[in-house]
C-alpha cells in the first residue's frame, strides 16, 4: 500500500512485529551473535540480508536509513557519521584518481572545501559552474573522466532553487550519475528522483532529526542509474575480488547502496551511531508538521526584511520578486523551507552589531532545527573561501544566513525588529 509523505514519517522504516517494541530499540552493540558458520560467511559475502559489526550496519540505522528511503522514494540508503561523511563517501563510490567531479559552485562550503582541496590531494579533480548558467556552458565541463554531477536543491547559503530538469537533462545525455543535496528542502518538500535525480545526499543533522541533538548523514540511492556497460563506471561492471568476483552492475537494486556500504563504508567505517540513528528517527515523526512551520514563518520573515530600510536585500524564494520564484512554485509548491539570508545595509560591522543585538535568535553554527539562529558565513562556514570564491559560491560579505525555526512568527520579526533599531 502506497502512504503520503506525512504518513511515511510516523510509520516508515520500522514494523514491529507482535510483541516487539513498537519504536526500533538502540541496539547499541558492535557485534552479533550467530549459531552457523555458513550464515556469517553468507552475510559476509552479501548473499543474505542482516549484521555481522556495526561498522557497516546496525538494525537502529537501518531503522532509520529505511524511514528516509521510503520519504525520498529510493532503493535503499546507507546512513553516515555526518552530512559531510555522506558526501565523501558517494563521490569515492564512483571516483578514483584521474577522475572529475562537475560541481554547482553554490553549495555549502564544507563541500565547496571539500571537492576544491581535499579530494585533489587525492587526484579527484573538481570542475564548478555556475547554476543559473545555460546547460551548453555547463556541458562544455564534462569529459570522459566525469564520474558525478553535484548539486543542492536548495543552496546553502546562497538559497538559489536548482533548475533539475535543465541538469537532469544534461546528466542523462552524457550518462552521468546525477547527485543532489536535498538536505535545505527534506522529501517532505522536493523529491529529486521525481525530477531526474539519481542520488540524494541529506545532513540529518539538519531538518531531519530537527532538534540540534545528533550528527548524521545520509545517501539515497534512487535505483534509476543503469550502470551495466556504462563505460564511465568501469568499477560496477569489474569483478571486486574482495567480494568473490562480485559484480555490482549485475545485481537487481541498489547498485550504488551496495557498492558505497560493501566497499566505502567497510574501509572508512564513517557509520551512523545507533544513538544519533534513534533520535533522528524520532526526529522525522513530525518532519512533515515542521517543514509547514518552518516555511510559513520563513516566508513572513522574509516579506517584513524585503520591506526593511535597512536591508539591502533578501533571498527567499517566496518573495514574488525572488529571481527563483518561478523555479520554487514548480519544484518546491509546497513551500520553500526555513532557510533564508539577507544583507545588512552597510559594512560588516553591522552585521555583528545586529546578531549580537538578537535575544531570542541566537548565533550558532547550525541551521534547520527547531529554534531560530543565525551566522555570518563569510566569516565562519566559508572563511577559508578567497574573496573571488566567496563570489562564485554566492557569499557576500555582508549576508547574514537565518534559519527560521518554529515559535511564533510574531515573537522573531519583534527580535529582529529590535536588533536592527540598535544599528
Amino acid at each position: 500500500m502506497s502512504y503520503k509523505k506525512d504518513t511515511i514519517c510516523v510509520q516508515g522504516g520500522y514494523r514491529p512485529k507482535s510483541g516487539e517494541s513498537r519504536i526500533p530499540p538502540i541496539s547499541q552493540s558492535t557485534t552479533y551473535f550467530y549459531d552457523s558458520t555458513q550464515g556469517m560467511a553468507d552475510l559476509f559475502d552479501l548473499k543474505a540480508d542482516g549484521y555481522f559489526y556495526s561498522r557497516l550496519a546496525n538494525p537502529t540505522v537501518a531503522a532509520f536509513e529505511g524511514k528516509v528511503t521510503e520519504l525520498e522514494g529510493g532503493a535503499a540508503a546507507v546512513g553516515c557519521s555526518s552530512g559531510m561523511a555522506a558526501s565523501t563517501l558517494a563521490a569515492f563510490t564512483v571516483c578514483c584518481a584521474g577522475d572529475n567531479i562537475v560541481s554547482s559552485s553554490a553549495i555549502y562550503g564544507g563541500t565547496f572545501n571539500l571537492f576544491a582541496v581535499t579530494l585533489p590531494k587525492l587526484g579527484i579533480e573538481t570542475r564548478f559552474f555556475d547554476p543559473d548558467a545555460p546547460a551548453e556552458e555547463i556541458e562544455k565541463l564534462i569529459d570522459d573522466k566525469t564520474r558525478l554531477i553535484f548539486t543542492e536543491t536548495i543552496a546553502n547559503p546562497a538559497i538559489k532553487i536548482l533548475d533539475f530538469e535543465k541538469i537532469a537533462g544534461i546528466a542523462k545525455k552524457y550518462g552521468v550519475l546525477f547527485a543532489v543535496d536535498n538536505t535545505l528542502a527534506t522529501p517532505i518538500l522536493c523529491r529529486p528522483f521525481e525530477w531526474g535525480a539519481n542520488v540524494i545526499i541529506h545532513s540529518s543533522t539538519k531538518y531531519l532529526d530537527g532538534h540540534a541533538a545528533a550528527l548524521g548523514g545520509m545517501i539515497v540511492d534512487g535505483g534509476n542509474f543503469n550502470f551495466k556497460n556504462n563505460p564511465r563506471y568501469a568499477s560496477f561492471n569489474e569483478p571486486d575480488e574482495s567480494y568473490h568476483g562480485l559484480v555490482y552492475a549485475d545485481l537487481p537494486s541498489a547498485q550504488f547502496a551496495t557498492k558505497c556500504r560493501a566497499q566505502m563504508m567497510r574501509d572508512i567505517g564513517a557509520m551512523m551511531s545507533p544513538q544519533n540513528a534513534f533520535l533522528s528517527w524520532l526526529g522525522c515523526d513530525t518532519l512533515a508538521l515542521r517543514m509547514e512551520r518552518h516555511s510559513a514563518n520563513a516566508k513572513k520573515v522574509a516579506a517584513y526584511l524585503d520591506s526593511h530600510p535597512k536591508i539591502d536585500w533578501v533571498w527567499h524564494a517566496s518573495l514574488p520578486a525572488n529571481k527563483y520564484h518561478k523555479l520554487a512554485e514548480k519544484y518546491l509548491p509546497d513551500g520553500q523551507g526555513g532557510m533564508l539570508s539577507f544583507g545588512i545595509k552597510g559594512d560588516v560591522k553591522k552585521a555583528a552589531v545586529f546578531m549580537e543585538s538578537l535575544k531570542l535568535i541566537t548565533q550558532e553554527t547550525h541551521v534547520a532545527d527547531v529554534r531560530s539562529c543565525v551566522l555570518h558565513p563569510a566569516s565562519t562556514t566559508h572563511r577559508q573561501l578567497s574573496k573571488a570564491e566567496l563570489e562564485e559560491a554566492g557569499v557576500p560579505e555582508n549576508l547574514v544566513r537565518l534559519s527560521v525555526g518554529i515559535e511564533n512568527a510574531d515573537d522573531i520579526i519583534a527580535d529582529i525588529e529590535q536588533a536592527l533599531a540598535g544599528i
